[in-house]
């Protein structure tokens, strides 16, 4: 049998990225399946099942089965960007004063959204730590509609244990969504641990070339039905198809250059975890990380994606980071590009006590550079930090 005509649960991660949905024979053997550039499709002749592309798309399915593969769901459906695929998944269960369970230092976009938007929609929200899978229980009412999870945490990359609040959410009908967009589907797969849904910013990884804003919602097959019609369908959020002709191609290398950042994030953890003028380093694949046994239980591997807290004051945490050569300052990450930004670095002490975010926290995603020169970067830079 033809790999490529087995079950997809029997593929490889690395041949569903190269295989999945291409369909060659379809589209006359082309290697790289073509871009339908169009906005609505006739059926004059043939009912081939599509109609308007805000509704689906040939182009835009090809990605959706590759990540619904990635993904171990059922099916999947693309979004303009990952705020989008967020807010679709959250409205696509949330009902007017519903309650949200979230701990308090996901996505702050995401975060934005329940506590300032949705509240006129009556939704209230109750943040917790995360850390905790009796908080998150304890924090449960009995009109709790959604336990929206992220794990790792942004910027201070403390993990949730999937599968416990998955058997708790189930037993109490309560709907789990994730955040995946750190680990990707080659790490870490929520749905294995009983999680509903699962979103994606693919502008980070999957794209992996900083040129796309794309978003994608993994789940069962009547959910994503029910999002294509509503929130994706009537909210018009979808994803044009050059932007996802775009995110098949980032996929056919993601196995490939997740392995380069996981390679190179470890080698720059370890390096700034024993520099002499980094006081703390938070990543979840160094085994100094309090829950490195949770993360070795459900993901398979790291992202580059992760933050330090360096010495020095925040005049002198700032020339840190504008000393350096190949470590562009920016907010996103994912891309093929090393980045620094600094979360922690204009937090007040009362701030940094609410959040858990340390003063003076630095993020840094890892790219495909040469670890050496990355490292080597960071080091001159460091080594001009002086303590008074």
């Amino acid at each position: 049998m033809d790999d490529r005509s087995r079950p997809a649960s029997s593929l490889t991660k690395e041949d569903i990225c190269m295989h999945v949905g291409d369909e060659y024979d379809r589209y006359m053997g082309a290697i790289v399946p073509p871009i339908f550039q169009n906005s609505l499709f006739t059926r004059k002749t043939k009912d081939h099942g599509y109609t308007y592309t805000r509704v689906s798309n040939p182009t835009t399915e090809i990605a959706e089965k590759k990540i619904a593969a990635l993904e171990e769901g059922e099916e999947a459906r693309c979004f303009s960007s990952g705020m989008a695929a967020i807010t679709a998944a959250l409205m696509s269960v949330l009902e007017k004063d519903g309650h949200v369970v979230c701990p308090r230092n996901v996505y702050p976009p995401t975060k934005g959204f329940l506590d300032t938007y949705m509240v006129k929609f009556g939704i209230r929200t109750t943040f917790v730590s995360g850390e905790s899978t009796e908080e998150i229980e304890a924090a449960l009412l009995p009109d709790t509609k959604v336990i929206y999870l992220e794990t790792p945490l942004s910027n201070v990359f403390t993990l949730q244990d999937l599968q416990a609040i998955a058997d708790i959410a189930r037993a109490k009908g309560i709907v789990t969504i994730v955040d995946n967009t750190w680990a990707t589907p080659l790490y870490q797969n929520p749905i294995a641990f009983g999680i509903d849904m699962v979103v994606h910013s693919a502008t980070k990884y999957m794209g992996g070339h900083s040129d796309i804003l794309a978003g994608v919602i993994i789940g069962r097959k009547s959910l994503m039905d029910e999002i294509t019609h509503r929130e994706r369908g009537m909210f018009g959020a979808v994803m044009d198809p050059h932007q996802a002709w775009l995110l098949i191609r980032g996929l056919r290398t993601l196995p490939v250059r997740m392995k380069q950042h996981q390679e190179n994030a470890r080698k720059v953890a370890a390096f700034l975890e024993g520099h002499s003028m980094v006081e703390r380093v938070l990543y979840p694949g160094l085994p100094s990380h309090p829950q490195y046994d949770l993360a070795c239980r459900q993901m398979m591997g790291c992202s580059g994606l992760f933050s330090f807290v360096p010495k020095g004051d925040r005049q002198q945490i700032v020339g840190f980071m504008k000393r350096l050569r190949l470590f562009e300052e920016g907010p996103s990450w994912g891309g093929f590009e090393s980045l620094i930004n600094s979360p922690g670095l204009w937090l007040s002490e009362e701030a940094s006590a609410q959040t858990g975010v340390p003063q003076g926290l630095v993020r840094i995603s890892v790219g495909l550079e040469h670890a050496d020169s990355l490292m080597e970067d960071l080091e001159t830079s460091l080594n001009k930090i002086t303590i008074a």
